[in-house]
C-alpha cells in the first residue's frame, strides 16, 4: 500500500476524526512531538486531534522535508483552469500539488481497504475504544461529538466488563 494511503488510514483510525478535517490538514498545523494537530471541526470550531505511535512513525516519511502546504497531496498538479481559484495555503510550494480530495480518498480506500468506507475508520476507532472500556466522556472528546447520546452506540461493554463491574459489588474480603 502506498505511504500516503497508509498514513491517511492510520491517522483517521488513531485520531477518530472526520476525514474531511484530516484531508484539510497542512504541515504547519501539525505538532509532531506531541502527536497532535489543529483542525477546523464541523461547525467551524478549532480543536486538536491526537494520533498514536503508528501515525507518528509514518508522518516524517510522508512529509519528507516539506515544511508547509498540504499534508496529504494529490497525485497530480491542478490544471491551469483551477490554479487561480486555489488558496495559496492549499498548494505545496515544493511540488505544486494540492490537498488530496475526499472523493479520491474514498475511491482509494475502497480499492486498498477491501471495500471499507472513510467514515468506517472513525466508527471503528470509537467502537474499539468503547470495547476497551474507555469512558464515554473520553470517546466523546476524542471524536468531537457534542452529545453523549451520539457516543452511546460505541459504548457497548462486553460480558467480561459486566463481570468485572459485578465483582466490584462483592465484599472486599471475598474478592481476590
Amino acid at each position: 500500500m502506498p505511504l500516503r494511503e497508509k498514513t491517511l488510514w492510520r491517522m483517521l483510525y488513531e485520531s477518530a476524526s472526520r476525514a474531511s478535517a484530516v484531508l484539510a490538514l497542512n504541515i504547519e498545523d501539525l505538532d509532531l512531538p506531541n502527536k497532535q494537530a489543529k483542525i477546523i471541526a464541523k461547525g467551524g470550531d478549532i480543536v486538536w486531534i491526537t494520533w498514536g505511535i503508528d501515525t507518528a512513525h509514518l508522518l516524517p516519511r510522508l512529509i519528507a522535508g516539506r515544511e508547509r502546504g498540504p499534508l496529504f497531496l494529490s497525485k497530480h498538479r491542478p490544471g491551469p483552469h483551477r490554479g487561480a481559484t486555489i488558496d495559496s495555503r492549499d498548494i505545496c510550494p515544493k511540488t505544486g500539488r494540492v490537498h488530496l480530495g475526499y472523493d479520491r480518498a474514498r475511491v482509494l480506500l475502497a480499492h486498498y481497504g477491501d471495500g471499507l468506507r472513510l467514515h468506517q475508520l472513525r466508527h471503528s476507532s470509537a467502537t474499539h475504544l468503547g470495547e476497551a472500556n474507555v469512558s464515554a466522556n473520553v470517546i466523546m472528546a476524542k471524536t468531537g461529538h457534542k452529545s453523549l447520546r451520539s457516543v452511546q452506540r460505541y459504548v457497548k461493554p462486553g460480558l467480561a466488563a459486566v463481570h468485572q463491574a459485578t465483582e466490584t459489588l462483592s465484599s472486599p474480603r471475598r474478592r481476590g
